[in-house]
């Protein structure tokens, strides 16, 4: 089994401030996006980033205007994977046994991707901002990366229009909408993202 992994590393990074893309912001003496290189190398036979044009190291590829567009330049340029990991750069505090405990629960079904179980009240509002209603937390996760796939239906699921793609938040939603299953794998709670900079000097201290 040949597992490939991809990191999408087209964010803009202009709510940190940054004067640069988001995964090449300096975090803890190193790009962002390396910490989570490491961490993936040492699970996958490969990976295969696409960035913008002028950020490219040798072997990455292009992105594209939306992610999902950047994950389908990437799955093109491994065409030999039979499972695909796919994680965001601004996620600095991966661990290999959260990438090996997805790939591990990716028996039986089309997709296993990270998650945190929703601990806050969430209502659903009308679109003049009145509640609508409020939902039963007990079934509802916030969705993460890393998100592990079956090969065969990431490239399904992603041969959809521009507009399909560009709309899409996450690779998981379009697997979903293709008919596949996803599992979701409980993420702890490190695993969380970069998009203030807030979050930035968190992930930092937590680096060093």
């Amino acid at each position: 089994m040949s597992v490939v992994g991809i990191v999408p590393a087209g964010g803009s990074g202009e709510r940190l401030g940054a004067d640069r893309p988001k995964a090449f912001v300096v975090c803890a003496g190193r790009p962002l996006i390396d910490w989570s290189l490491e961490v993936l190398e040492s699970v996958c036979d490969r990976v295969v980033v696409a960035a913008p044009a002028d950020w490219l190291r040798e072997g990455w590829v292009e992105g594209g205007p939306s992610r999902s567009r950047s994950v389908r330049n990437a799955l093109a340029a491994a065409p030999e994977a039979r499972t695909f990991v796919v994680h965001d750069a601004a996620r600095p505090l991966v661990t290999r046994e959260l990438v090996e405990e997805c790939v591990g629960a990716l028996l039986g079904v089309d997709g296993a991707i990270a998650a945190a179980p929703v601990t806050d009240t969430v209502k659903e509002s009308y679109p003049d901002g009145t509640v609508l209603r409020t939902l039963d937390r007990s079934r509802l996760w916030a969705v993460q990366t890393p998100q592990v796939f079956r090969a065969e239906a990431l490239r399904r699921a992603l041969d959809v229009d521009d507009d399909a793609l560009a709309g899409a938040t996450d690779d998981a939603s379009l697997v979903e909408a293709a008919g596949g299953t996803i599992r979701l794998v409980e993420a702890p709670v490190e695993n969380f993202k970069v998009t203030t900079a807030a979050d930035l000097a968190r992930a930092e201290a937590a680096l060093c």
